[in-house]
Formats: structure tokens, sequence, C-alpha cells
């Protein structure tokens, strides 16, 4: 696992191998084509999108399972969807041994992104 906090997320997804490392790239790519103007940053020590200088999702990855942390809109719009999966107020754990949930993972950050969007219009 990761001990020494990576500069950027190429160096975070290059330090795992095998399922691991493949779910960080899938996921990295659907949070790219959801969000294209987003940006990537480190933050807590895990890769983080985010948009107009607000955070929109992060992700880590873990010996079983790769976190998603969308926040907790992102959680409560799609609960029902996310049933399947272990959830927690901002997050949801996406166990390694099945496939990435990707439309719905890119229905989560669209929301983030629109979300985004809309605070920014109303704090300009």
């Amino acid at each position: 696992m990761q001990r020494i906090p990576a500069k950027d997320i190429d160096e975070y997804i290059a330090a795992f191998q095998g399922k691991v490392r493949e779910s960080l790239v899938k996921l990295r790519a659907t949070i790219n084509k959801a969000a294209p103007k987003a940006e990537e940053k480190m933050s807590y020590a895990i890769p983080t999108f985010f948009l107009n200088g607000k955070n929109l999702v992060h992700f880590a990855a873990f010996e079983k399972h790769v976190g998603f942390y969308p926040t907790p809109s992102g959680i409560a719009a799609f609960a029902k969807e996310l049933k399947p999966y272990k959830t927690s107020k901002g997050a949801v754990q996406f166990p390694l041994d099945k496939p990435l949930p990707l439309t719905l993972i890119a229905k989560i950050v669209k929301l983030r992104v629109k979300e985004n969007e809309e605070s920014e219009v109303s704090n300009p």
C-alpha cells in the first residue's frame, strides 16, 4: 500500500499493481470524461478532482476496495443505486472483486459538476 504521499495522481496510481491499479485507472478516466473541465490534484493525500476552486470528488485505493468520495449530496442523490455497496455519509466502497459501476460513477460526478456550477453562480 501507499506509504509516502504521492506528488500527483500519476504517482499515486503507479504505486499500486494489478486489479487495484486497473480500477484506479478506470475510475480516473471516468471522472475525467464526466467532468472534463475539472483539474486534478492531491488533497488529503488522495487523488482529488476540483472545479472552480472547490473539491468535486476524491478517490483512494485500499486492500479490498476503492473508496469514492463524492460528498454527502452525491451519496444521498443516488442512495437507491448505491444500495449494493457499503456507504457512509460522504463515501462509497467499491469492492475490488466486482466491476466498477462506471455509468453510476459518471452520473454522480455529473451531479457534482452541476452542484459546483450552481454554487459558483450563487456565490460569484
